[in-house]
């Protein structure tokens, strides 16, 4: 079971420990690597074109812009996380903005997002707060999203703490509400999007 809840401190020390030492990092950059062409080729599969916009919503230190950069070098990118280190150290040189997930229904985000990102964020997020954010990224989203979550059936490891235990059915109503159609892997389109895919390609 997951810890209780508490007042995260995500500082320096915070990402050192979940992202950066190899002895309990939750991720290899290898495996972000492999993840993000994975969700481009998706993204792009069904948009017909290249991505020209991406919202990062939990960007944490950035990771996902520096992998998609590597190959879409001309890609508009915005983060959003909930962390002033992460802001102060890299919010200007890798547009990083200060926000938390329960605050997008109030940030200026724009409109008509390609791509929008949101890994390993939605099971740290309050029932009421994960339905209005999932609501109004899907209002924003014109391709996409990557909607990365972990459920009562997964073997979760790495950061306990705050997690909001969810079924799959639980997530999938969440994002089925919102108006997103699910195409695998934590992808999700627009309806407008949907109408591209054929039938065996949602799920």
């Amino acid at each position: 079971m997951p810890a209780a809840a508490g007042r995260k401190s995500y500082d320096e020390a915070y990402f050192r420990k979940w992202y950066r030492d190899p002895r309990t990092r939750v991720h290899t950059p290898q495996a972000v690597r492999r993840k993000v062409r994975m969700v481009v080729g998706i993204a792009e599969y069904f948009l017909g074109r290249k991505l020209r916009s991406v919202l990062d919503v939990g960007a944490g230190e950035g990771a996902w812009r520096r992998e998609i950069r590597r190959i879409r070098p001309d890609v508009r990118y915005l983060g959003i996380d909930p962390s002033d280190w992460v802001v102060a150290r890299h919010g200007r040189r890798r547009n990083i903005r200060l926000g938390s997930f329960e605050q997008l229904p109030t940030l200026q985000l724009g409109r008509a997002h390609d791509l929008i990102v949101c890994a390993d964020v939605l099971q740290y997020v309050p029932d009421a707060a994960l339905k209005r954010g999932v609501r109004h990224l899907a209002s924003i989203l014109t391709g996409m999203a990557y909607l990365e979550a972990y459920t009562t059936g997964d073997d979760m490891e790495g950061d306990l703490e705050g997690w909001h235990p969810r079924t799959k059915a639980q997530y999938r109503a969440v994002f089925a509400r919102a108006g997103l159609v699910g195409c695998g892997v934590h992808c999700y389109l627009t309806r407008e999007t949907a109408l591209k895919a054929v039938e065996l390609e949602l799920v």
